[in-house]
């Protein structure tokens, strides 16, 4: 399924639903590459972006719950690769603390079953700071809780591997469910500094 360059919508600061880009309906689905082995969930590195169907990108700040920090959501061209980057400073102030683009599956918490999958795989370009992935999934509750894991973006495109099981527990008790994820978030997170990360590819690997 084709993404429609018009869908293509940017928050900054916004309400999550503000700012969000997802599959347009009745257009036919499309390849993005050759590894049967991968379930793609969104790829902006060809001509034409591409998201898994009935799925969207949201990009929102700290300041849904009254903090201050500023986030850009953009399709970009980073090194000669299409992505859609994320951008913006990060500060503690005002009990805030993160910038995030974030992926969801449908409406009202629509569940992706990825238990058939090791894990998520993310092609990323970054400047040298750490940054966070969070997948909330339907044991998640309170918005704080989620499975977290933290990488180190270097300033060059680099694939980052993460199994199911390198994510941590936050305010959850019950383990990592791949098979009812609600959604998985990019995060510039919880401390002050100049965020400026993009994502080419996201994909689950067997």
């Amino acid at each position: 399924m084709r993404l429609n360059r018009r869908t293509i919508l940017i928050a900054a600061g916004l309400l999550p639903l503000t700012g969000y880009c997802r599959a347009a309906s009745g257009e036919e689905e499309k390849p993005v590459n050759d590894k049967s082995d991968a379930l793609i969930l969104s790829d902006f590195s060809g001509t034409e972006p591409y998201v898994l169907s009935g799925a969207g990108w949201r990009g929102f700040s700290d300041r849904v719950m009254g903090g201050v920090s500023d986030a850009s959501l953009n399709r970009a061209t980073v090194d000669g690769t299409n992505c859609m980057r994320l951008t913006g400073k990060v500060t503690r102030e005002s009990n805030g603390g993160f910038i995030q683009m974030a992926m969801y599956f449908g409406s009202r918490d629509a569940e992706l079953d990825g238990s058939a999958y090791k894990g998520m795989e993310l092609l990323v370009y970054g400047n040298n700071e750490d940054y966070n992935v969070h997948v909330r999934t339907a044991d998640c509750g309170w918005y704080d809780e989620s499975y977290r894991y933290t990488f180190f973006a270097k300033p060059e495109w680099q694939q980052v591997r993460i199994a199911w099981t390198d994510f941590k527990a936050n305010g959850v008790k019950a383990p990592l469910d791949s098979s009812r994820i609600n959604r998985i978030a990019v995060l510039g997170w919880m401390r002050e500094f100049q965020a400026d990360i993009a994502l080419a590819r996201i994909s689950l690997y067997a």
